[in-house]
């Protein structure tokens, strides 16, 4: 063997005597691609289900937790009475809430996501006229007529967004969801249920 050959050899072993440990330590450190995920933590938001728009005013007028709650909220086809949407968002208005997301529930209920306005959230032009309303009827808070004098000063009472919510569910798509309640409570669970109900208006009509 020659020297060269020799020197060449020597080097080599050299090198894979020095690279063994750093193999070793990246594959001791290398995470598995198998590891399991951390497990979903569920909402920490209370349900609360009122039978009249009078007995959830009240619970706004005592000391409503600051993050909000989950309303359960009847359907048309359930035997159980509850304020209805309409009503429940009228209240929230008044005490300067806003609705939220909604989710489904079960064949006879809803859940709708309703918490204090934030500040510098967006209003949507049906809330502007429905607050209107309410104005004139006498129903608003102070809270609620606070939160309206924010918008006024900051602008964004005149910059409210059109919303796609003012459309309204045809009533023979209403009633076929009535009568399927996976169909339904999938329609139910979307969190964009707004601007599905927009589009299904601007194919219909």
């Amino acid at each position: 063997m020659s020297r060269q050959t020799r020197s060449a050899a020597k080097r080599l072993t050299r090198l894979q005597a020095s690279t063994t440990p750093t193999v070793s330590l990246i594959a001791s450190i290398t995470p598995s691609a198998t590891a399991p995920a951390a497990p979903t933590q569920p909402s920490s938001l209370e349900t609360h289900l009122f039978t009249t728009p009078s007995e959830w005013q009240t619970y706004l007028t005592s000391s409503p937790s600051p993050s909000g709650l989950w309303l359960k909220i009847a359907k048309k086809s359930s035997p159980v009475p509850s304020v209805t949407y309409d009503q429940a968002l009228d209240v929230a208005l008044c005490h300067g809430w806003i609705d939220g997301q909604r989710k489904a529930l079960d064949s006879t209920h809803f859940i709708q996501r309703f918490t204090p306005r934030r500040k510098g959230s967006l209003w949507s032009q049906r809330n502007v006229k429905k607050v209107a309303t309410l104005i004139s009827e006498g129903k608003m808070t102070p809270a609620g007529l606070a939160e309206v004098d924010k918008a006024k000063e900051d602008g964004r009472w005149e910059r409210a967004y059109s919303s796609s919510s003012n459309a309204a569910v045809p009533d023979d798509f209403q009633k076929a969801l009535d009568e399927n309640q996976a169909a339904s409570e999938f329609f139910e669970g979307l969190d964009q249920r707004r601007e599905v109900k927009g589009s299904i208006n601007s194919l219909i009509f």
